[in-house]
């Protein structure tokens, strides 16, 4: 399969975790179910295959700046560092929506985490443990 027809399909189910966290944060089937187990657990897999088809004479490596550059001018893992981001920022808005919920906290407080965290993981992680502190 093209590389940006997964590209494309990776991004889709990770909006429809999203628009899910979005539209129902305190709820099991989103929070849980879908956002936090089942469409992770997908762009797992298709991370695994990536690395897996594409790990193999690549250049570059993890001990530089220069060597993970280089190892990103590979289309395919490339693919799979961005599939890598859309796992994890989406299984961190899940466990946000799952935190804050059993927290007791406002669902449009939690709401307000999500934006961030699909943009940018750790500043929306930032966001809410700086938010719960508050509320403490």
């Amino acid at each position: 399969m093209p590389l940006e027809t997964l590209f494309s399909a990776a991004g889709s189910l990770a909006m429809a975790g999203w628009l899910a966290l979005l539209l129902a944060p305190g709820r099991r089937w989103a929070n849980w179910l879908l956002a936090g187990l089942a469409l992770p657990a997908l762009l797992a897999a298709l991370y695994v295959l990536l690395l897996a088809s594409h790990w193999g004479g690549a250049e570059g490596g993890f001990g530089s700046l220069a060597e993970v550059a280089a190892l990103f001018r590979n289309p395919g893992l490339l693919l799979a560092g961005w599939v890598h981001y859309l796992a994890f920022d989406l299984f961190l808005g899940a466990w946000i929506c799952r935190r804050g919920t059993a927290e007791g906290m406002n669902p449009w407080v939690i709401r307000l985490c999500l934006p961030p965290t699909f943009l940018a993981g750790p500043a929306g992680l930032l966001l809410f443990l700086g938010l719960r502190l508050v509320r403490r």
